[in-house]
C-alpha cells in the first residue's frame, strides 16, 4: 500500500507521529538495507524511532523508484574522465521490468560446480565437455528432488567451443543428466562473463513470465578447445583503433592496465600469493565441499594409452606453497619489460557450473530452501585496450540498480583474470580486502572461461550461507575480453523482507 506523505516540517511533532502511524500500520518498519544521509543502516543496529521513520521513508522512495519503467541508460559516476563506459540495458540479457511483487522475485535454490582442473594436464583433461557438465546438471535435480520436466530452459555459457557443436554437447549433457526432450537448451557467449550472463538471462526470462523455473550454467574445456582465432582477420580492422584493440592478447591488456594505473610487480605477486593461500585454506577446511560435485571419469596415460578410472573432487591448480620469492623468479610473458607473469595470470582450466533459479512463490510452494535472491545485473563497455577495468565500472552500476552503495556489499567474487586488473579494481573501488575472494580466486582455482560466472555464483552463495547474519549482500563480477565488464548483486536467501524486493 502506498500512502501520501505530508510535507516535512522539522518543528511539527505531528509530522513524526503521523509517519510513525503510517509506517507501523503498513509494516514498513523492518531491518533497513540502505544507507540514509551517509549513516550506517546495519540490520542489527538499534536505531531510534525517528531514524526508523527516516529510513522507512528512504526505503519507500527507492521502492517507488524501482516501480517506474526501466531506463535504457545508466549513469556511471565517479570514473576517470579518460575512461568512457556505457551500460548495457538491452533485451532479456540485461534488464527486466521492475514491477515485482513479494513472492515473485527470482531466487536461487541450488548452485553447484565441478572441480576446476588444469587444462591438458589436470584431472579432467581426458573428459568430454558434456561429461563435465552433465553431473552438475544432474545434481541440481537430485539434490532438490525437482521434476526435471518442470524446467523451462537451460542456458549454458560457453566461449571457446564451436557454436553448433557446443550447443549439441550441452543438449547431450542435459539428456545424460536426466532431462526429458521437452526441456530446451541454448548457449550464450559474452566471453568471460558467459556463465554469469546465463544466470542473468534465466532470471530475466523468469521475471518476464516466459517460465517459472530455469537453469543458468557454464561450461568450458580449454583442453578440448584452446584459445585460437579461426580464419583470416578483416583488413578493415587496421582503420579503427578500437576495433584493432579487440585483437590484443589478453596479457597485453593486463600490461596496459598495470602501466596506465601504476600497479607494481610486487602488488601483483602479492595478490597471487594471497589467492593461493586462501584457496588452499578453503580446500583444507572443506569449504568447497558443499558446492563441488565430484566427477567420475578417466585419466589416460599419454605414454601407454592406459586408462585409469578416477573420481575428481578437488580443484587441482591450487599451489599451497606459493611464495613471493617463487613468483619473483618468473619472467614476464607478454612484454620483455612488463610485469605480468604466468603466476599472476588466471589458470587455463576445464570445468562447469550450474545454478537453479525459480520464482519465489514456486520455491515456497515446493518447500525448497532459498540459497540466494537474484537482485540485479549490469553489463558495461570499457576501452578494449584496458578491458581488465571492467569490474570497476560494472560493480557500481549493478549495486546502484539494487538501491545500494558499494560499501553495503558484504562479499565480492571478482574474477582474477590477471593480478594487475584485480588489484586496480580493488583500489579503484576502495574495497576492503577482507571482503574479496575470501576463498581464493582464478589465479589459484582456475578460469574456465564460460564456466567462471556460474562457479563464482556457487562459491559466493555457499559462503554467504555459511556466514549467515553477518553477510547479507554479495556481488559477482568479472572483466570481459574486447572491453566489457559484468556484475550481479545477490542477497542471502534467508535475509529477505518485503521492502528489499526491489530490483
Amino acid at each position: 500500500m502506498i500512502y501520501a506523505i505530508p510535507p516535512y516540517d522539522a518543528k511539527d511533532d505531528k509530522y513524526h507521529t503521523s509517519l510513525y502511524s503510517i509506517f507501523t500500520q503498513s509494516k514498513l518498519i523492518s531491518p533497513p538495507i540502505y544507507t540514509y544521509q551517509g549513516r550506517c543502516t546495519s540490520s542489527y543496529a538499534k536505531p531510534t524511532i525517528i531514524e526508523k521513520m527516516e529510513r522507512a521513508i528512504e526505503r519507500q522512495r527507492v521502492l517507488l523508484e524501482h516501480l517506474r519503467p526501466s531506463s535504457t541508460s545508466s549513469s556511471l559516476e565517479n570514473l576517470d574522465s579518460s575512461i568512457s563506459a556505457s551500460a548495457c540495458a538491452a533485451g532479456d540479457s540485461a534488464a527486466y521490468q521492475r514491477n515485482s511483487v513479494f513472492g515473485d522475485d527470482v531466487v536461487i535454490v541450488a548452485a553447484y560446480r565441478s572441480p576446476l582442473c588444469k587444462a591438458k594436464r589436470g584431472g579432467l583433461k581426458d573428459t568430454y565437455p558434456d561429461d563435465i557438465l552433465a553431473p552438475v546438471l544432474k545434481a541440481l535435480i537430485e539434490k532438490t528432488n525437482l521434476n526435471p520436466a518442470e524446467v523451462g530452459d537451460i542456458v549454458v555459457g560457453s566461449v571457446l567451443g564451436a557454436g553448433s557443436q557446443r550447443a549439441s554437447e550441452c543438449r547431450m549433457a542435459a539428456f545424460y543428466a536426466g532431462f526429458p526432450e521437452s526441456v530446451p537448451v541454448r548457449t550464450v557467449n559474452r566471453q568471460c562473463s558467459s556463465g554469469l550472463q546465463a544466470v542473468a538471462d534465466v532470471a530475466a526470462a523468469i521475471k518476464a513470465g516466459f517460465y517459472d523455473i530455469g537453469i543458468g550454467a557454464g561450461l568450458e574445456s580449454m583442453t578440448a578447445n584452446p584459445m585460437a582465432w579461426e580464419g583470416s582477420v578483416n583488413p578493415k580492422v587496421k582503420t579503427m583503433a578500437q576495433a584493432q584493440d579487440c585483437l590484443l592478447p589478453m596479457g597485453i591488456t593486463s600490461e596496459n592496465v598495470a602501466q596506465r594505473f601504476s600497479v607494481t610487480r610486487q602488488e601483483q605477486d602479492q595478490a597471487a600469493v594471497e589467492s593461493h593461500r586462501k584457496a588452499a585454506a578453503a580446500t583444507a577446511a572443506g569449504r568447497f565441499k558443499d558446492e563441488i560435485i565430484p566427477i567420475k571419469t578417466k585419466i589416460v596415460d599419454p605414454k601407454t594409452g592406459d586408462e585409469k578410472p578416477v573420481t575428481i573432487s578437488v580443484d587441482d591448480g591450487i599451489r599451497p606453497g606459493t611464495s613471493l620469492a617463487d613468483l619473483a623468479k618468473l619472467k614476464p610473458v607478454f612484454r620483455k619489460d612488463g610485469s605480468t607473469t604466468a603466476g599472476t595470470s588466471s589458470q587455463v582450466s576445464d570445468g562447469a557450473g550450474a545454478v537453479l533459479l525459480m520464482k519465489r512463490s514456486v520455491a515456497l510452494q515446493k518447500r525448497l530452501p532459498i540459497l540466494g535472491v537474484f537482485r540485479t545485473f549490469a553489463a558495461v563497455g570499457v576501452p578494449p585496450a584496458i578491458m581488465g577495468i571492467g569490474p570497476a565500472v560494472a560493480i557500481p552500476a549493478a549495486v546502484k540498480a539494487a538501491g545500494l552503495q558499494v560499501n553495503d556489499i558484504d562479499l565480492f567474487e571478482i574474477n582474477e583474470a590477471f593480478a594487475s586488473q584485480f588489484v586496480y579494481c580493488q583500489k579503484k573501488l576502495e574495497l576492503d580486502p577482507q571482503k574479496i575472494n575470501v576463498n581464493g580466486g582464478a589465479m589459484a582455482i582456475g578460469h574456465p572461461l564460460g564456466a567462471t560466472g556460474a562457479r563464482c555464483v556457487a562459491t559466493l552463495l555457499h559462503e554467504m550461507k555459511r556466514r549467515g547474519r553477518d553477510c547479507r549482500f554479495g556481488v559477482v563480477s568479472m572483466c570481459i575480453g574486447t572491453g566489457m565488464g559484468a556484475a550481479a548483486v545477490f542477497e542471502r536467501g534467508d535475509s529477505c523482507d518485503e521492502l528489499c524486493n526491489a530490483k
